[in-house]
């Protein structure tokens, strides 16, 4: 197996994945604060993160109906925690997401993860 890469998208060796996304029609994304550029880039972060497919439809999007409860919760708490933080130039790594997302679901006792979750890439200080 192929260990990740450190790149835009932590992904496997070799893989390019690139996703062109549409700027929301309330806006475009945002970070540094909370609001609705910040949610709109907060589901396409986590959608892409947790293999969800596109935020418009998996239930994660922000201003797209239907909304899933546990998902657009999700999307807010990450708002709140990572994405208002953050600065003009940032980098996140993807399995950052998938383990701030894990400890979200176990926080609140949820045992339905999506997979990527539950399929964690090793911690680098036990590679």
């Amino acid at each position: 197996m192929a260990r990740p890469e450190f790149g835009p998208t932590e992904r496997q060796y070799g893989v390019t994945m690139l996703r062109e996304l549409t700027e929301p029609e309330a806006g475009g994304f945002g970070w540094g604060y909370n609001g609705g550029g910040t949610s709109a880039a907060a589901a396409a972060i986590l959608a892409d993160a947790l293999d969800l497919g596109d935020p418009a439809t998996c239930g994660i999007g922000y201003a797209t109906y239907p909304e899933d409860e546990v998902l657009a919760q999700l999307r807010e708490d990450f708002c709140d925690d990572v994405l208002s933080q953050l600065c003009d130039h940032w980098r996140l790594r993807r399995s950052v997401v998938l383990r701030w997302s894990l400890a979200w679901y176990l926080q609140r006792g949820i045992d339905k993860v999506p997979a990527a979750v539950r399929d964690l890439p090793p911690l680098q200080s036990q590679a």
